[in-house]
């Protein structure tokens, strides 16, 4: 469970990214972090991951704060960032062993996970490559394997579909609902309303730094004019 409590981010130039802001995300779901461009969307997610200090408020992760035991902390989640950057002079089977390392699974745990993923993620044959030689869309299935490695509790994706092919996407998102239907949290931010709405047990809109919606689609669009599909209710919502 993630559990954002009156979150608030004020830059240096005085500039406040978000505003007093509270959710949460649930054991068991699927939870999606809309917005804008500029909304407040990364200061959000930075600050969830540890990159970013919070002005005010708290952030927990299943009942632990990254003050109090920052390593605790960050053993509890996975996060592959919008851009992942990767070890580029490694190749994909070593920076996997990197990861397995750090994380302290042993050789059995992590072959068969990583021949698990592999085969949602079409990439075996590149594993022996240097990862400076992947296109983007490898590099982000190699970023995704590395999260997953682990079976962490709670996995935080930033954009997780950029640079994805069909096959790969719907993996990922059965990937995505196994892990929730298990009990763990997944939280994830997109500019792909058809996937937040087929996928996401809940979802929040944040625009300009504050939080405008929260709930489930049926909830958050029955509060609007428009009914049809998510993309219709979130440019209403954020008058775009």
């Amino acid at each position: 469970m993630i559990e954002v409590k009156n979150f608030s981010k004020v830059y240096g130039n005085g500039k406040k990214a978000v505003d007093d802001i509270s959710f949460e995300v649930r054991d068991g779901e699927i939870f999606g972090f809309l917005g804008p461009n500029g909304a407040g969307k990364s200061t959000t997610i930075k600050a969830i991951v540890g990159i970013n200090k919070a002005t005010s408020g708290e952030i927990l992760i299943n009942n632990i704060k990254l003050a109090d035991d920052p390593i605790k902390y960050k053993k509890q989640f996975s996060f592959v960032p919008d851009n992942p950057e990767l070890f580029e002079s490694y190749s994909g089977n070593e920076y996997i062993n990197f990861l397995a390392d750090i994380y302290g699974l042993d050789e059995n745990t992590r072959k068969e996970r990583l021949d698990y993923y592999l085969g949602f993620f079409d990439i075996k044959d590149a594993m022996n490559e240097q990862i400076e030689t992947y296109s983007h869309g490898m590099a982000q299935r190699l970023a995704l394997i590395g999260a997953l490695i682990n079976d962490p509790e709670v996995i935080i994706l930033d954009e997780p579909m950029v640079g994805l092919d069909a096959k790969s996407a719907y993996n990922l998102k059965e990937i995505l609902r196994a892990r929730a239907k298990s009990g763990k949290s997944v939280f994830f931010s997109t500019h792909v309303m058809s996937v937040a709405q087929e996928l996401c047990d809940r979802i929040a809109i944040i625009n300009k730094g504050k939080i405008i919606a929260d709930g489930t689609f049926d909830e958050i669009k029955n509060s609007t004019n428009h009914k049809e599909n998510l993309e219709a209710v979130f440019l209403e919502l954020t008058d775009e």
